[in-house]
């Protein structure tokens, strides 16, 4: 598709007429759609509404900084100012331009009053630091240096850009990937809804202080010796969830799981223990048991899995494991 590009062209008006005038010149020659103040130089705190809204509309910003800061808002800050904190706030690309020498511009170029020349010096320092900028001392460099800029920021960051209506209607290709997308997406929506649908058809879930038993081994040391150590421990569920609830509050990679809930099971029956492993069968009965309980969420990313809570298993992780007050310590009260 043939796209174009808008651009916001921004900068103080009466003193760079002629710069702003080669800019946008320059970008309707390269096909992109120039907009800024020539809709409405005469500005006020309503315009400028309007204004964040054809930012908002742009795919790039563009800031011409010459000699003078500009028309002043309530809030002491120039429109020019306030135009690009908005840009980089909304993360839109910024190409800025800037006069290499204004202590060369004629008087009218210029801003007299110290408190305006304070300003944009402090302007012109927020543009230039921790960002490219181009510099220059002549309207005509404008030209090339938009030239050569434009296109290489619109390569680097890649905008969205305006196609004509017809071109994206006849689109077919596009049109087909995203009824693809859509199709797929419902299917996916049907599996998770038959799923939510089996899970709920489960009756009679081992749970809470319900005991099972796990088989897990551990190195142990006795009389100067290590002894590998194998054995069936009782657990509650209750215990378990409590082991790994915690930790689970934010994504935690299943191999942290593993080693928890291992050295739970192995602490039931020794103190000193090296190397505890729960049988990895065991394990994954575990994980699922949770899984069907809709207490934990398990996804994996390539041939690592993780676990997360989810908001049903923290509501019943507060339940089991907050600190309530005790029935004396109220009735003092």
């Amino acid at each position: 598709m043939d796209k174009r590009y808008q651009v916001f062209v921004s900068s103080t008006f009466a003193d760079l007429k002629d710069e702003r005038s080669n800019v946008i010149q320059t970008l309707m020659e390269m096909d992109c759609i120039p907009a800024g103040m020539e809709l409405f130089p005469a500005l006020d705190e309503e315009q400028f509404e309007f204004i964040k809204k054809v930012i908002d509309d742009s795919d790039y910003y563009l800031l011409i900084v010459g000699g003078r800061y500009g028309s002043v808002a309530d809030e002491g800050i120039s429109y020019t100012e306030m135009e690009y904190d908005y840009a980089i706030s909304q993360g839109v690309k910024v190409i800025a331009l800037v006069h290499g020498s204004p202590e060369k511009l004629s008087v009218e170029k210029v801003e007299m009053n110290p408190e305006a020349q304070d300003k944009l010096e402090k302007f012109r320092n927020k543009v230039t630091t921790g960002r490219l900028v181009k510099f220059w001392d002549d309207a005509k460099e404008l030209s090339g240096l938009v030239a050569l800029s434009l296109p290489k920021t619109i390569k680097t960051y890649p905008a969205v850009g305006w196609v004509r209506g017809n071109q994206a209607a006849d689109n077919t290709e596009l049109l087909k990937q995203l009824n693809d997308l859509r199709q797929e997406n419902n299917e996916l929506e049907k599996k998770i809804q038959e799923l939510e649908k089996n899970k709920s058809e489960i009756r009679d879930l081992a749970q809470g202080d319900d005991k099972f038993l796990i088989f897990l081994r551990c190195d142990v040391a006795d009389k100067g010796q290590i002894e590998t150590k194998s054995w069936q421990q009782e657990v509650t569920w209750n215990n378990l969830f409590k082991c790994i609830g915690p930790k689970i509050l934010t994504r935690q990679n299943e191999s942290v799981i593993f080693n928890a809930l291992s050295e739970y099971a192995a602490s039931r029956k020794y103190e000193d223990f090296k190397l505890a492993q729960v049988d990895f069968t065991d394990f994954e009965r575990i994980k699922v048991q949770f899984l069907s309980l809709g207490y934990i969420d398990s996804t994996g990313i390539g041939a690592t899995s993780y676990w997360e809570i989810t908001s049903k298993g923290k509501n019943y992780l507060f339940k089991i494991m907050s600190i309530k007050r005790d029935s004396e310590e109220m009735s003092d009260e």
